[in-house]
């Protein structure tokens, strides 16, 4: 009687076993055909479903995890031909205005270069207070608040107010210095992009209008930006726009390549596995 019931039990076990590896297949099957079809994320979500919903579908399981590895490869290579054609409209996009630019960079102590605007290089504003605005070549922004005059007034930021009187101002600077050359005082003070108020956004939304600076140091200094300047800022917040772009896909670039790389390594380590368990 006991051997009966152990070999009913035991029937019904390998019934239920069978019966969950056939809805397991059929988990299995749909994904194959979503990878096949090139719906990537469907062919995910029903390998998922059988890790979730079959535990005990072993065999089925394997192979969705070989299946899964299939399409993390096809999503990286779709990922990076995607990002190789922006790329190229990117660079297309900055070679058809990287002439109205001027470029500097020192390749003795400088790995990244800078763009600036034409009206805005230091030969052509030499004894002149004024805002300057640059992008690096990974499309970081930088304003410049500069102070020449004949004596110092120890400034650290910059208030900027239109005409109906609103106003945007930056933090104190974390990159000032002063000097003096020929009894002229020289100061300035940088604002690196999202360290800078929100001052540089201000000035692109608001250069159509009359724009004071205000200089916040020891002793008052206010000043009127130029129609050149105005511009300026406009012209390089679009170049640091298009060279942030350009940097973001080359990362993105990078990390798919990196997660292309290891899922092939591991597919190869679970081939390599199989074939010794042969």
């Amino acid at each position: 009687m006991k051997k009966k019931i152990v070999f009913l039990f035991l029937a019904c076990a390998l019934v239920a076993c069978n019966e969950v590896e056939q809805k397991a297949g059929m988990k299995l099957a749909a994904a194959r055909e979503a990878f096949r079809q090139g719906n990537y994320s469907e062919a995910k979500l029903q390998i998922d479903s059988i890790k979730l919903l079959y535990p005990q579908a072993f065999d089925a399981r394997r192979a969705g995890i070989a299946l899964m590895q299939q399409v993390e490869v096809a999503e990286q290579e779709q990922t990076l031909l995607y990002l190789d054609s922006l790329l190229q409209v990117k660079q297309t996009d900055l070679a058809s205005v990287r002439s109205r630019y001027v470029f500097e960079k020192d390749t003795v102590y400088q790995s990244i270069g800078n763009y600036f605007y034409p009206s805005q290089v230091v030969e052509k504003n030499l004894h002149r207070s004024y805002l300057r605005f640059q992008t690096d070549e990974q499309g970081v922004m930088t304003m410049t608040s500069i102070y020449c005059g004949s004596r110092s007034i120890h400034h650290t930021g910059v208030k900027v107010v239109v005409p109906d009187g609103s106003f945007a101002q930056t933090p104190p600077s974390r990159d000032s210095y002063e000097t003096t050359h020929l009894g002229e005082t020289i100061e300035k003070a940088d604002y690196r992009q999202g360290f800078d108020g929100h001052v540089m956004g201000f000035l692109c939304l608001n250069s159509e209008q009359n724009i004071r600076v205000e200089y916040q140091g020891d002793r008052p200094f206010v000043t009127t930006m130029s129609a050149d300047d105005r511009r300026a800022v406009t012209e390089i917040y679009r170049l640091s726009q298009l060279l942030t772009a350009i940097t973001k896909i080359h990362k993105e670039k990078e990390e798919a390549a990196t997660k292309l790389s290891f899922v092939k390594q591991k597919m190869q380590e679970r081939e390599l596995k199989q074939q010794s368990a042969r």
